[in-house]
């Protein structure tokens, strides 16, 4: 064999060996099982919910900053004022911190607009209220301040009169009920300190794990069955019955006239929630017309559907049976004394001591004229929540609930407290 030929024979040799190798590889390509899919990654926690905080903002201003207020206004607040005193008389923390005025304004009877300005000029300092709005995101950081604001919301409130029977008939068929023996209220400050004045309204039930306590019964589970035995009158309407539980308290006559107060006893605990603004978000009404008139009217237009709306609101109130006594008197309130209409506010206590003095700049609701008052905080509401939100307690009967039905205004307020005392004292001792 020459020696091409067996150059030939190798370069041929060779060929075979580098053709077999690629084809090797090439089949062990065809044949290799594809790389795994990469692992899904961890799920992303969501992020902790925001959270929308409201303080008080308390700014101390000076007597010659605040707002003008008629005399005769100034010497209508007078026995309230006095009304407020009294209670003051009978707490032991409020009557060492409100003795100083106390005491002066005993002295004066019947004082006139100056005495009173000069009084309030002398024992006491003001102070401008906002609502600071904080959102907290949870992840540890200091809460961020979103809004200050220097006006709140004022409605009105009333002691209506309803007409009653002692005894269900046809005509009687709508109960105001007794509070119920099986509703407990559970006092969380002996546990957590930091929640003095936060009661829970619960049940006590039997389970395989022991007793335990449950949230009480919502409106729509009060059925008949449910409270049978706690009917303390029946009334002839539906949707009355329903505002007498919203104003707290008001008034029952019976067919030979006598008339009997009725006042808040105790509620199931669970929070309210306005049917007025159910029926704006349904479209049914508008803003405007949502007043406490519009709702009682819509309620007679539409009977079979009132009781589903109530049901919106599973808050219910639970009331007490008491004399009339002073019929120009208003009713009991929070702070154990009789309200005075046009003169009486309820507010949150959280922010604003009970019993205090407050000055109050707003819109009159059917006039539309400027109301600027001296009121004093004599009651609690369950929707009154936030530093700068008032009740106005505009007397009985039906003028009143025509003003009270119609008031959902702004409103500015200055709060008034003993010289040196500060909003935080005040709060610390109710």
């Amino acid at each position: 064999m020459s020696s091409h030929i067996a150059q030939d024979c190798r370069w041929h040799a060779s060929a075979v060996v580098l053709v077999s190798t690629l084809a090797a590889a090439l089949l062990a390509a065809c044949q290799t099982t594809p790389p795994a899919p990469p692992a899904p990654a961890a799920p992303v926690a969501a992020p902790p919910p925001i959270k929308t905080l409201t303080l008080a903002r308390y700014e101390r201003v000076g007597i010659d900053a605040l707002p003008r207020i008629a005399p005769a206004d100034l010497a209508g607040a007078w026995p309230a004022w006095r009304a407020s005193c009294r209670a003051f008389e009978r707490h032991a923390g409020r009557r060492a911190l409100w003795q100083a005025p106390c005491d002066a304004s005993a002295a004066l009877d019947a004082p006139d607009a100056a005495s009173i300005l000069a009084f309030i000029g002398t024992h006491f300092d003001a102070w401008r209220l906002r609502a600071e709005t904080r959102e907290d995101n949870g992840a540890g950081a200091e809460p961020r301040v979103i809004g200050v604001a220097e006006r709140g919301r004022i409605t009105g409130y009333y002691e209506p009169l309803l007409a009653g029977s002692r005894v269900r008939d046809a005509r009687f068929s709508v109960p105001l009920h007794r509070r119920p023996d099986d509703l407990l209220i559970v006092d969380l400050a002996s546990l957590y300190p930091e929640l003095a004045g936060k009661r829970v309204r619960g049940r006590l039930v039997d389970s395989p794990q022991g007793k335990r306590v449950l949230p009480y019964f919502a409106r729509s589970e009060l059925d008949a069955s449910a409270l049978k035995g706690y009917e303390l009158v029946w009334v002839d309407d539906a949707i009355e019955a329903f505002f007498l539980q919203i104003q707290g308290s008001g008034r029952v006559q019976f067919a030979d006239g006598a008339q009997v107060r009725v006042g808040y006893a105790d509620t199931n605990g669970h929070p309210y929630k306005s049917i007025g603004r159910v029926l704006i978000e349904r479209g049914e009404l508008s803003f405007e017309q949502a007043s406490m008139q519009g709702v009682q009217a819509w309620a007679r237009a539409n009977p079979g559907k009132l009781g589903a709306l109530l049901n919106e609101n599973p808050s219910y109130v639970f009331f007490r049976e008491l004399p009339v006594g002073d019929p120009t008197a208003g009713p009991v309130g929070a702070l154990n004394v009789a309200l005075t209409p046009g003169y009486s506010l309820a507010g949150d206590p959280q922010y604003v001591p009970l019993g205090a003095p407050v000055i109050i700049e707003t819109e009159h609701p059917t006039t539309k004229a400027p109301l600027t008052r001296l009121a004093l905080v004599q009651d609690t509401g369950g929707a009154i929540r936030g530093p700068i939100r008032f009740d106005f307690f505009w007397g009985f009967g039906r003028a009143a609930g025509e003003h009270a039905g119609r008031q959902r205004h702004e409103v500015s307020a200055w709060l008034l407290l003993p010289k040196g005392v500060t909003p935080e004292a005040a709060l610390a001792s109710r």
